[in-house]
């Protein structure tokens, strides 16, 4: 069950949902999801350096992507085909018995920008901002700006609280994320090796 507009308010004054900064509910709140904005801090691929990735190689992907901090006022140009990891500029967090889905905004998708590819469900217990998975699907260079309406979230309560909430899981790759967090997918293929670092 999807959470309406007048159940977010109530969990955000009971704190099962926390955002920081407050939203300002009069402009993003919607009947059953709240917006949230872009930030400053973009990762791209240095495609022209790196051949491919090797989902096998103990390779930081970290090493792959260049990060770009965008000031307040100027813009981010995605560029046709091209995909980038950003972050909200709010963090949130997710009480024990919450999940949270992130949604694209109806009027970027048709303009041919996509803010997640497969990562949409964030877990009870979450905390940090959320990486988004940018791309343009258009034919024309679209610029973004931080500070924008980027995304939408909604939130569904649990049957119960989960037993292990996402911030306690052993090995979670991202909780406390503060900007956008590449892959860390060689933490499955590698898990005793990462992490004894």
């Amino acid at each position: 069950m999807v959470l309406s507009d007048r159940d977010i308010v109530r969990y955000l004054e009971m704190g099962k949902i926390r955002i920081t900064p407050s939203p300002d509910l009069t402009e993003h709140l919607g009947s059953c999801s709240i917006d949230f904005r872009l930030g400053n801090i973009f990762r791209v691929f240095e495609h022209s350096k790196h051949p491919y990735i090797d989902l096998r190689a103990a390779t930081d992907i970290a090493d792959l992507m260049r990060k770009v901090e965008v000031p307040d006022g100027e813009a981010f140009t995605m560029q046709p085909g091209e995909f980038v990891l950003a972050a909200t500029l709010e963090t949130f967090e997710l009480a024990d018995d919450v999940m949270a889905r992130l949604e694209g905004r109806s009027s970027l998708g048709r303009l041919g920008i996509i803010v997640h590819s497969t990562a949409g469900l964030f877990d009870p217990g979450w905390v940090g901002t959320a990486t988004l998975e940018l791309g343009n699907l258009g034919r024309m260079p679209v610029k973004l700006y931080p500070g924008m309406r980027i995304c939408a979230f909604t939130f569904e309560p649990l049957s119960s609280p989960a037993k292990v909430p996402y911030r306690l899981k052993p090995g979670n790759k991202y909780a406390g994320q503060v900007e956008p967090e590449t892959s860390r997918f060689v933490r499955d293929l590698h898990p005793k090796e990462v992490d004894a670092e």
